[in-house]
């Protein structure tokens, strides 16, 4: 059959074709423009699970907080720091493969500033956790009625002293989140637990201070609810340097030479891989490795 003609039949055939052709026909819309729907729907469910995950974090960290302050027979100071580390733990695990799991407007700014999250996403994740942080903190009030103190951090010396120790205390987080989350020589597997405990171990230290917010939202959603806004601006302006800091220090002493990619969110910490009958590790298509 000549070449021509056995082209001529396969073009035929496949615009004839009923399945190919009603898609064809239906969809008017180019190829790039449905792959742009469905980017946006997907970083919809990012911004959903940051909003979850902030929710949760403040619910447990200034719950605990707040029964510490009102008997701490009830919750020690020790539990309530412990409490704030595990739950920031569970939820690394439980969204960090969707959304990366920041729960913190610092943070998200912080790996924007060392390319590890795109600028143009930054304002609806930061508006997303802070949604999640005021509705945590109207559910607490509710729940704790009539305890007035729902976790609301506020410096107990100057306002000076607790600006200072909220930037270390960040700092300390940040540089910890920077080696697990965007280093491949880190232990990525472990990354929920090492965040953890880093806020667990800096709130432990800084909660008799600061109060150990390390977070704007945090800080913010608890301070609405409750209407107490004594030192606010040292918790909006401290974890912010803190963050920049730590992230931009780890920068500074990574030694891996590669230049440094833009990652999706949902990469912010790594998974495990997973292994094949012939001992080759097979990345799950569902998660892309850091850098």
């Amino acid at each position: 059959m000549d070449r021509s003609v056995e082209g001529e039949l396969k073009v035929n055939v496949l615009t004839n074709h009923p399945s190919i052709s009603s898609s064809s026909s239906s969809s008017s819309s180019p190829l790039w423009v449905l792959y742009y729907k469905e980017c946006q729907i997907n970083f919809l469910k990012k911004v959903v699970a940051e909003i979850i995950a902030t929710f949760l974090m403040v619910f447990v960290t200034c719950g605990a907080a707040a029964l510490s302050g009102s008997n701490e027979k009830r919750v020690p100071q020790l539990g309530a720091s412990l409490a704030g580390g595990l739950i920031v733990t569970v939820m690394i695990y439980t969204v960090g493969h969707i959304s990366g799991a920041h729960m913190n407007p610092a943070v998200t700014l912080a790996f924007a500033a060392v390319r590890h999250f795109p600028w143009k996403q930054v304002p609806l994740y930061a508006a997303g956790q802070v949604i999640g942080a005021i509705l945590g903190a109207f559910t607490l009030r509710e729940v704790l009625d009539p305890i007035q103190d729902i976790g609301t951090t506020t410096p107990h010396g100057t306002h000076v002293q607790a600006l200072i120790i909220e930037i270390v205390v960040t700092f300390i987080m940040m540089f910890v989140t920077s080696a697990v989350a965007t280093d491949t020589k880190a232990v990525g597997e472990l990354a929920g637990i090492a965040v953890g405990s880093a806020v667990c171990i800096t709130s432990i230290f800084a909660g008799p201070i600061s109060g150990g917010s390390m977070n704007p939202a945090r800080t913010l959603g608890p301070a609405i609810a409750s209407g107490q806004y004594k030192g606010l601006w040292v918790y909006m302006v401290g974890p912010v340097i803190g963050t920049m800091m730590g992230s931009w220090a780890y920068r500074l002493i990574r030694v891996d030479d590669k230049a440094v990619h833009a990652i999706s969110p949902s990469y912010s910490f790594k998974l495990p891989t997973k292994m094949n009958n012939h001992q080759h590790v097979v990345v799950d298509p569902n998660i892309d490795s850091l850098v």
